[in-house]
């Protein structure tokens, strides 16, 4: 007779827990996912339009060496899905003064020999004619990377999750026993399996008193523009824009593949609760326009779409949380907003780790950006699982 096919359940229906669904039930696992509301979950923080992948990592080594096994990871996606959600436009980072993250990155990146471009204010100016180059002090341009189409993401791994026979539930947990494998739910019934991964975003402290004290809830606001039509083709072919400054600096995302030109601060809020509405106030919108204005020529000409927040899970130092609870059971937390790049990285080492102790107690500092996997066996065995 056959072994009989292990059982994993999975909360939570962001890139973490489809991601790691993906992995499992490639692995011969049959999975079931659970979230509080439909896929693609509206108050989710993989839900929008874009995400970012990109190698620049400041002084975090760890996860700058990650983003090529992320990219080969993504690949494997696209094989299965049919399609590759993604659209390359490099990366420009900019500081309006001296040392820092752009610093940290730009000696990471040349001790790893990646190629990227210096630039002056001028040569910025001149190249992209929607910013202002006055006050830029370094920059660089790195053709790798790009926009990862986050919601079209999570629509094809959940179409394609239920063509391979994933069951999906559509239920709010109430309680976590990892000892079990158990999720009570709020009908007043139970799941369990054979395995339990907890992926829910920034409800997990709710869930986990353990993970209560590592990962607070950040609420972050994006803003979405139409540009003026003097300036929209210059956006239309930009790479990402990582502006870092002392006084506050911000991100934007392009409009590529039919979508809105982004902006939004990348520094954590650290307030907020996760049932808190993700309405946007005018307030929080004209901050992070406020943030751009020095940068983006004429941004008070452009057309505001609308504004939203979502909630990020931030642990200390943005190191991820990817450990076992017990031999049955994993958390995934703490991913500060960058973790949806590696997202079906992270699913295939949970998916190999799931059945191996070695791999598991590896996982915790890996994924921590801490350490390497010890002698490549990591990668290679999340590999072979799929």
């Amino acid at each position: 007779m056959g072994e009989t096919q292990q059982r994993a359940l999975v909360l939570g229906g962001g890139i973490m827990g489809l991601s790691t669904a993906w992995a499992l039930e490639r692995a011969g696992h049959a999975v079931t996912v659970v979230d509080q509301d439909e896929i693609p979950n509206p108050r989710g923080a993989s839900t929008d339009h874009h995400r970012l992948i990109r190698h620049a990592y400041g002084a975090q080594l760890g996860y700058m060496r990650m983003v090529d096994d992320a990219f080969e990871a993504w690949s494997t996606l696209w094989q299965d899905l049919g399609e590759a959600l993604f659209v390359p436009t490099g990366v420009l980072a900019m500081a309006d003064a001296e040392g820092g993250w752009l610093a940290e990155s730009r000696a990471a990146l040349a001790a790893q020999n990646r190629p990227l471009r210096v630039l002056g204010a001028r040569n910025v100016a001149a190249r992209y004619p929607m910013l202002w180059g006055t006050g830029i002090a370094r920059a660089f341009l790195m053709q790798a990377g790009g926009v990862l189409l986050a919601e079209r993401i999570l629509i094809a791994l959940h179409r394609h999750l239920l063509h391979r026979g994933v069951h999906f539930v559509t239920a709010r947990a109430t309680r976590v026993d990892a000892t079990r494998a158990t999720l009570a739910l709020d009908d007043g019934t139970s799941l369990q399996a054979d395995l339990l991964v907890v992926a829910a975003g920034p409800w997990a402290p709710r869930l986990l008193p353990g993970i209560a004290s590592r990962v607070t809830a950040s609420r972050q606001v994006v803003v979405y523009l139409d540009a003026p039509y003097e300036h929209r083709l210059a956006w239309e072919t930009s790479p990402m824009l990582l502006d870092l400054s002392e006084q506050g600096g911000f991100y934007a995302v392009p409009p590529v593949a039919g979508t809105p030109l982004k902006i939004g601060d990348h520094r954590f809020t650290n307030i907020g609760d996760a049932e808190d509405d993700r309405h946007a106030t005018a307030a929080e919108a004209e901050a992070i326009l406020d943030l751009a204005h020095r940068r983006i020529k004429e941004i008070g000409r452009y057309r505001v779409l609308s504004a939203r927040a979502c909630y990020y899970d931030v642990s200390e130092g943005e190191r991820f949380i990817l450990e076992p609870m017990g031999p049955r059971a994993f958390v995934m937390s703490g991913f500060s907003g960058h973790g949806f790049k590696f997202g079906p990285l992270l699913g295939m080492a949970l998916a190999a780790a799931a059945g191996d102790a070695t791999l598991a107690r590896a996982l915790p500092e890996w994924a921590a950006g801490e350490t390497v996997a010890p002698d490549g066996l990591l990668f290679e065995r999340a590999r072979d699982t799929v």
